[in-house]
């Protein structure tokens, strides 16, 4: 019988990457066997997941078109502890204002850096490329601070 996990666990994520990746390419990736690694997601035992190996493992997830799932687990974990700060405060229409702001900021980032007129025509600079991460990393703070607030209903 499969083990309840947590669904904000790094253990309910490396289940979910074992789930969806194959058994080659999770010895592939990480040098181990995908017995080790299914053990690394048991919540019962002390064997954990090394922090390269989550690494190499949502790599390969990425490359075939999954979802990061150990990426996604860490960032619902530090999620809950956001929670606990101020930003708590706002109301769900402040936030989804501020992520439309900063969404707008994105795409205008965007739509600059790739104009035919701009600072190298249709190729994106070193500082087209900065303003866009600057952007998006505004972007994903509200969407933590979406996340948060709902967390929280």
């Amino acid at each position: 019988m499969a083990k309840n996990r947590e669904l904000s666990s790094i253990e309910h994520g490396l289940a979910e990457a074992i789930k969806n990746l194959k058994t080659e390419i999770i010895e592939k990736v990480t040098g181990k066997s995908e017995s080790y690694i299914r053990k690394c997601s048991d919540p019962d035992l002390e064997q954990q997941l090394d922090h390269r190996d989550a690494i190499k493992i949502d790599k390969a997830c990425v490359e075939r078109g999954l979802s990061p799932y150990l990426l996604r687990s860490h960032e619902y974990i530090i999620l809950k502890e956001l929670k606990k700060t101020k930003f708590e405060d706002q109301s769900m229409n402040e936030l989804l204002v501020q992520f439309t702001i900063s969404l707008g900021k994105l795409l205008d980032s965007i739509k600059t850096a790739r104009n035919p007129k701009g600072e190298k025509g249709p190729a994106i600079s070193s500082a087209e490329k900065k303003e866009i991460y600057d952007a998006f990393h505004e972007l994903e703070n509200k969407i933590l601070k979406v996340k948060s607030s709902i967390e929280k209903s």
